[in-house]
């Protein structure tokens, strides 16, 4: 049985650039072919402008599915960013598996490191901004497209066109798609009792758990 795993087509590292008026970001990142170090905050060499919604343990490393780029390319004809990985910020763009089967807990080698999905990304204004569009984050928002994000469990170096291994899942009824139409995408008055079992586990991010807590009333 072949183990389920991600192919990365690149690695992306970024740091703080003007972007609307006085608001900064690091959302335009570069891919590099370097070996990338990897530590407890994510890639050694990236950074983010805004420190109170991205970044820390369980926002360490963003990964944005390279599977959707075809979708989308469809809905942005001509959209220059989807020419090349990154559009989306991402840290790794990888191909093979989506939100849809990525869970919530999962384990994947990277390089020598060793990460574990902590939740998915939550779109905010930067992406419509990004795109000159002011439809994207909505679209995700209602698709599930998302990404997600991993918290750093080994240090370590790793390298693009390799492959991420799925190491361990303890989770396989929760998939980020199914987490993110639960928290994010309004679908948690059809499930509270899901939302519940959400507040309580302890591998989901700890903005996500708030979140939960508070649609379960």
């Amino acid at each position: 049985m072949t183990t389920p795993h991600m192919i990365i087509d690149a690695l992306l590292i970024g740091k703080p650039v003007p972007f609307r008026g006085e608001d900064y970001s690091a959302i335009a990142k570069q891919p590099t072919r370097d070996p990338v170090r990897i530590g407890w905050a994510g890639f050694e060499g990236d950074q983010v402008a805004d420190t109170v919604h991205h970044g820390g343990w369980d926002k360490a490393i963003h990964l944005y599915p390279q599977d959707h780029y075809g979708w989308w390319r469809d809905r942005k004809p001509g959209q220059p960013l989807l020419d090349a990985p990154g559009a989306f910020g991402e840290n790794i763009a990888s191909r093979g598996m989506t939100e849809a089967e990525i869970c919530l807990g999962d384990r994947f080698s990277l390089g020598s490191a060793i990460v574990e999905v902590s939740h998915g990304r939550q779109p905010c204004w930067k992406l419509d901004h990004r795109f000159a569009a002011r439809d994207v984050m909505a679209t995700i928002v209602k698709t599930a497209r998302s990404g997600l994000y991993f918290r750093v469990i080994r240090e370590g170096e790793a390298q693009a066109g390799t492959r991420m291994d799925l190491l361990d899942r303890p989770l396989p009824d929760w998939p980020i798609a199914r987490v993110f139409h639960l928290l994010i995408g309004g679908s948690h008055k059809a499930d509270p009792a899901a939302v519940r079992a959400l507040a309580d586990m302890p591998v989901l991010a700890e903005a996500w758990r708030d979140r939960a807590r508070k649609l379960a009333g």
